[in-house]
């Protein structure tokens, strides 16, 4: 492949330029990381080779240190595994779903330590983060015209105000484990629909994603409808229901949540083959099952046990986790979650859940 460079001289005061920065906050650096950021100052040079549009200029530089300083707030709490919670911003607070919102946000925070990420705002942001409570809450804030605030359940050091929604809406999907998704209005919308595209076409990795709302309100199971409207016409596949959830209860949607990451840890591509990283290893017996159940995933070869790859020892990438490896077509994701869910529930069974 082409190197992303220059030229020489530029290169060589480009490495020196970086070594310096590192070297001049006591950090130790890693080449490939150095190799990264350097294509990223390319970027910079050549926007400005190219005599690109100032507008232009200012959506890159915006968008560049939005991301960095997420990353950097994030950073602190990686371990910690985390639920976004999207809805209406204007629910009333004495709203059936703002009330059952708290409630499901107090659940995960104090009983089953998960931090809550929301929006920031009110309605059902704010009544995720006043259940989350300030020790266990992040607001992704944006910034609109007509709400710029963040709700006061945020603690300033886990704010993050956004310009633009796509930098924003990048976090939410990076930086969460699980999405629970109460009634809502063009925004809920298009969230709840870009999380399914994400994952209906693996640009992002599984997820929990659950439709929730309070007994009686009436919302999600329209869209449900309209769901099927689009699998009657081709549109997506009868097994795409199964990337999400619907419930109207706060203990199952908790308990939706935590019995997918029962077994199933994380996922990773390696050599063109799907790996799945498991908590406990799977029996023979389950093995062969799933090479019979589920062969129209594979493009070619079987569902296999398998130690971790080099490249994931290199990375330190979990290499004590059990492992199966599968030549996975791609495409058939809503399938994927269903042998997932399959993974969970025999672990479950074993342990004696």
């Amino acid at each position: 492949m082409r190197r992303y460079r220059l030229g020489d001289e530029i290169d060589r005061r480009l490495a020196e330029l970086i070594r310096d920065a590192v070297s001049d906050r006591g950090h130790t650096s890693h080449d490939h990381d150095e190799d990264l950021i350097a294509e990223m100052m390319v970027s910079g040079l050549k926007l400005l080779r190219d005599d690109t549009d100032r507008g232009d200029l200012k959506l890159v530089n915006t968008a560049l240190k939005e991301m960095r300083y997420s990353f950097l707030v994030f950073s602190r709490y990686r371990d910690t595994p985390k639920v976004t919670i999207y809805g209406s911003a204007r629910t009333p607070r004495d709203h059936p779903n703002y009330l059952m919102a708290a409630d499901f946000a107090n659940r995960m925070a104090d009983v089953h330590r998960w931090m809550v990420v929301t929006g920031a705002g009110p309605g059902i942001m704010e009544a995720g983060n006043k259940g989350a409570g300030t020790e266990y809450g992040f607001g992704v804030n944006i910034r609109l015209p007509f709400e710029a605030e963040a709700n006061p359940y945020v603690h300033e050091s886990r704010l993050i105000n956004f310009k633009y929604f796509f930098t924003r809406k990048l976090m939410f999907v990076k930086e969460s484990d699980a999405f629970v998704i109460f009634p809502g209005g063009f925004g809920t919308q298009d969230e709840t629909f870009e999380l399914l595209t994400l994952i209906q076409t693996g640009k992002s990795d599984l997820h929990p994603i659950v439709l929730i709302e309070a007994p009686g309100t009436g919302y999600w199971e329209a869209w449900i409808e309209f769901v099927g409207v689009l699998e009657a016409r081709g549109m997506i596949s009868p097994h795409d229901r199964n990337l999400f959830h619907f419930t109207t209860d706060v203990d199952d949607a908790c308990r939706e949540i935590r019995r997918f990451y029962g077994n199933y840890h994380s996922q990773r591509y390696v050599e063109g083959k799907l790996v799945l990283r498991l908590k406990h290893e799977p029996s023979a017996a389950l093995v062969a099952e799933l090479n019979e159940d589920y062969a129209d995933l594979l493009v070619s070869g079987t569902i296999d046990k398998v130690p971790a790859s080099e490249a994931e020892i290199a990375d330190d990438d979990h290499p004590e986790l059990a492992r199966l490896r599968l030549h996975f077509n791609r495409r058939s994701l809503g399938r994927l979650r269903a042998m997932v869910d399959r993974l969970n529930a025999e672990a479950d069974i074993t342990a004696g859940g």
